[in-house]
């Protein structure tokens, strides 16, 4: 077993859901985070500081003077670093127990679904919808669970997919290729904030599945709206002709 920090983790040894069997669950972990913007630059410092034993982290960007506000990880004298390099030395200056593995590039769909396949857990933070049809996909293939989240204007959402048996839905299921409510923040604009809320609960629902704890976002969206403070949960139902985890097999 991977010895573990007592003293660093000593308040999540005092959580009765927690306790050094859970510390030691996170260890033995290995957590793929796509994206690295605001949510995600948020989601693996947590990931990364709660002890998460194995980190893959993916983003083929560089940071830009743009990024700042809201992508805390980063600092002004990384403008112009690939995001992996500027996120791989924060990681393992907060906490330098995981293992940190870089994939610096934009994955096709035979490298995402051998990534996914290679973890135990997807962390999707990315910002752009194509990507996250693609890792659905690979997540149900490879019956990976997934927590998804977005972030844009004021508004923001998370969900969790277990993708462990054929009877729930997947992200497909929640929206097809014509959608696209959450697009690209560049043209759209984003309250700073917001990204790294929805990055955290990312973290936090990655954590509780790690855990073996019950996630009340299970086959749930939950959307958050900044500008008014409401919160509202979804269910999400499995679309009998969804054409990924429809025609998955069983």
């Amino acid at each position: 077993m991977t010895a573990v920090d007592p003293v660093r983790y000593s308040r999540h040894l005092a959580l009765p859901q927690f306790g050094a069997g859970g510390q030691q669950r996170l260890a033995a972990a290995s957590v793929l985070v796509v994206g690295l913007g605001g949510l995600g630059s948020v989601a693996s410092l947590y990931l990364a500081n709660a002890g998460v034993g194995h980190l893959v982290i993916n983003d083929f960007d560089r940071v830009d003077a743009t990024n700042l506000p809201r992508q805390i990880l980063f600092r002004a004298s990384d403008v112009g670093e690939y995001k992996t390099h500027a996120t791989a030395q924060r990681l393992k200056a907060a906490n330098p127990a995981p293992n940190v593995s870089v994939l610096n590039r934009r994955l096709d769909a035979d490298e995402l679904r051998d990534a996914v396949q290679a973890c135990d857990l997807v962390a999707d933070c990315t910002d752009n919808f194509p990507t996250r049809l693609m890792l659905n996909a690979a997540c149900v293939q490879a019956r990976k669970p997934m927590v998804s989240g977005a972030a844009i204007r004021f508004e923001g959402q998370v969900a969790v997919f277990l993708n462990n048996d054929r009877q729930g839905p997947c992200y497909r299921c929640l929206y097809s290729d014509e959608d696209d409510n959450f697009a690209n923040c560049a043209g759209q604009g984003i309250l700073a904030p917001i990204a790294g809320m929805i990055g955290t609960l990312v973290a936090t629902e990655t954590l509780k599945l790690l855990l073996g704890l019950e996630s009340g976002l299970h086959d749930r969206l939950w959307v958050y709206d900044g500008l008014t403070g409401a919160v509202r949960t979804i269910a999400i139902r499995k679309a009998p002709d969804c054409p990924v985890c429809a025609q998955a097999g069983s």
